[in-house]
């Protein structure tokens, strides 16, 4: 008899450690999930934006800070959520809109500090317009040239920038999640550097060749 209350209080324990254990299970796996997966403030953007998603400017200062914020990587459950493709979509929805007729657009020019870009493919047949997740630019040969350059983040305005014409980047295959490198030349490498440069808070604006001062245009980016 003086045993049963013991064994009574051992089974209680268990079951209480139990418990307390699936608790901490369940946190980490929510944890987990918001460190690897789009936050909620991403979800609402990407979701809660029409096909054609704003534009943000250098005119506004908050669109400013978003603009100037070094971006991150998408992870291996950010590409495979469905969220991936849909903000792929309305990436090159928006940058072929007839209200931008781009022909590349960023992350952060949408609101996401993540590192992707929509670039029409001016190298391949049909020049189609692709997305890229987590690029980099990895390599740069030759000599830098001078290109005239404008951009959707900075409306009615251009300038000379010096830029390589063969570059190679690296990026992410939705599909695999493995890195993927790949060498391109012309002006489709002109139009990756600007773009990269988003993703690292960098502007057009901030290369500007000394001796070529700006001046206002109607197209853009």
């Amino acid at each position: 008899m003086k045993f049963a209350p013991m064994n009574h209080s051992m089974k209680s324990i268990r079951i209480h450690l139990r418990i307390l254990l699936t608790l901490l299970v369940a946190v980490w796996l929510v944890l987990a999930c918001k460190k690897n997966g789009w936050t909620e403030e991403e979800r609402a953007l990407i979701a809660g934006q029409p096909d054609v998603m704003r534009v943000l400017t250098v005119e506004n200062e908050g669109d400013l800070q978003v603009l100037r914020t070094p971006c991150t990587n998408l992870s291996a459950a950010m590409l495979a959520d469905p969220l991936y493709e849909q903000l792929a979509a309305k990436m090159i929805a928006t940058v072929t809109s007839p209200e931008q007729n781009g022909v590349g657009i960023a992350g952060p020019q949408v609101g996401l500090s993540r590192r992707i870009v929509a670039v029409q493919r001016f190298d391949k047949e049909g020049e189609p317009f692709e997305v890229y997740p987590n690029i980099r630019i990895t390599a740069l040969r030759g000599e830098p040239e001078l290109g005239r350059e404008g951009c959707l983040s900075v409306p009615g305005r251009r300038g000379e920038v010096l830029r390589y014409r063969d570059i190679d980047i690296q990026y992410t295959l939705p599909a695999s999640g493995k890195d993927t490198t790949e060498r391109i030349e012309g002006f489709t490498a002109v139009i990756f550097q600007h773009e990269t440069d988003h993703l690292d808070g960098v502007l057009y604006t901030d290369k500007l060749a000394p001796e070529h001062p700006e001046d206002t245009a109607s197209d853009s980016e």
